[in-house]
């Protein structure tokens, strides 16, 4: 009996040891994205879009990992560069660092190597590696080259060709789960009563009456249920730079069936300095119509709108309470590109916070607002 103990606890701290290691093996794939440069002025005003599209395919083992990049915007650049990286798998944090550029084409004649600083995430089935960026020149290391925001989401295909390095780590891993995946499991087969059971007369037994079951309340909606549910006769938010004023209500406000029927993920919890803050809402990713709701203390104030390069602008309260203020984004649809990505800048006098947001079908993003009077 104690032999068979110290095995069980045996198998279960080598579980424990190599978990993390599985996680770090899920980055081995292709991730696809985009990154801009913050060095642009005032980058969400008229209509050049400044993205640059990258794709990064990954063969990992342990916590790092090889990998290729391709960066490109139609015909100004495109450059492949090779890049080493290695991930944190307690705080799933991510370095990727590019190295030498192995094909260069640029209408300008110059080229930027980037160290990445990401943070891994998942959303249901979809995964995310998101963060910032800096760059140097490629040909003289000491020269700056701006610094900016990046972009991957995990895809299945590449717009180029895989990487050998790729396609045998692929294999490797496959190799590694088809015995997993052979091991057959023990069946249970129910046991049966050997003789049937007879009472002390050897009279049938008696079942109780079966008592007729009432109708069920109903636990779920159809579609057409939720899109009647969801419709709201807050008119949609079409004008662009237009300031709305939104205060407290007075009465306690019943919670929304969108916010009950969907996970809220708190996001972050922000201090403010002032009773009024002004929130700028954009599309952090491709403008492929993506539309949100945004409700503010169970109280609805912006009702889908489409977001863009140009912002949403409002204005809301933030009063000194017992409890957080809460704002809630939620995603009415997943664009043409999934997820739904906006970003949100929130003003509060001269400080400046920069929230990226990224929320589905069945997950909801929330920021706390807290009032924090200067003393």
């Amino acid at each position: 009996m104690k032999n068979r103990i110290r095995i069980i606890c045996l198998l279960f701290l080598i579980n424990a040891m190599t978990s993390p290691l599985l996680f770090g093996q899920e980055l081995t794939g292709i991730w696809r994205g985009h990154f801009r440069s913050n060095d642009i002025p005032d980058r969400y005003t008229g209509n050049y879009d400044d993205r640059y599209k990258i794709e990064v395919q990954i063969a990992q083992t342990k916590n790092r990992f090889e990998a290729v990049t391709y960066s490109y915007k139609s015909s100004e650049f495109y450059g492949k560069a090779e890049a080493t990286g290695s991930l944190n798998v307690q705080t799933k944090k991510v370095l990727l660092k590019e190295g030498k550029l192995l094909e260069l084409r640029s209408i300008s004649g110059g080229a930027c190597i980037m160290t990445c600083f990401l943070q891994y995430s998942k959303l249901g089935n979809d995964e995310y590696l998101q963060g910032t960026y800096y760059s140097t020149n490629a040909t003289d290391t000491t020269s700056n080259c701006g610094k900016g925001t990046i972009f991957l989401h995990r895809v299945t295909e590449t717009d180029f060709y895989k990487e050998p390095f790729l396609e045998k780590k692929e294999k490797e891993l496959l190799a590694i789960k088809k015995p997993e995946s052979n091991i057959q499991k023990p069946s249970i087969q129910p046991v049966l009563p050997s003789k049937p059971v007879e009472t002390a007369k050897n009279t049938p037994l008696k079942t109780a009456p079966v008592a007729k079951q009432s109708a069920k309340p109903k636990l779920y909606q159809t579609q057409a249920e939720k899109k009647s549910t969801q419709m709201s006769t807050v008119p949609s938010q079409h004008a662009r730079d237009s300031a709305v004023k939104i205060s407290q209500p007075d009465m306690p406000v019943s919670i929304p069936l969108v916010l009950k029927t969907r996970t809220n993920e708190l996001l972050k919890t922000i201090a403010v300095n002032h009773n009024q803050i002004e929130l700028r809402i954009y599309d952090d990713g491709a403008i492929d119509n993506d539309t949100v709701s945004v409700y503010y203390d169970n109280k609805l104030i912006i009702s889908k709108a489409r977001l863009t390069d140009q912002p949403i602008t409002l204005s809301i309260t933030v009063e000194a309470s017992d409890h957080p203020h809460q704002l809630v984004m939620v995603a009415e649809n997943l664009g043409e590109i999934p997820p739904n990505t906006s970003l949100l800048v929130v003003n509060d006098g001269e400080k400046r916070y920069e929230e990226r947001i990224i929320s589905t079908e069945q997950k909801n993003v929330a920021i706390n607002f807290i009032y924090k009077k200067i003393e």
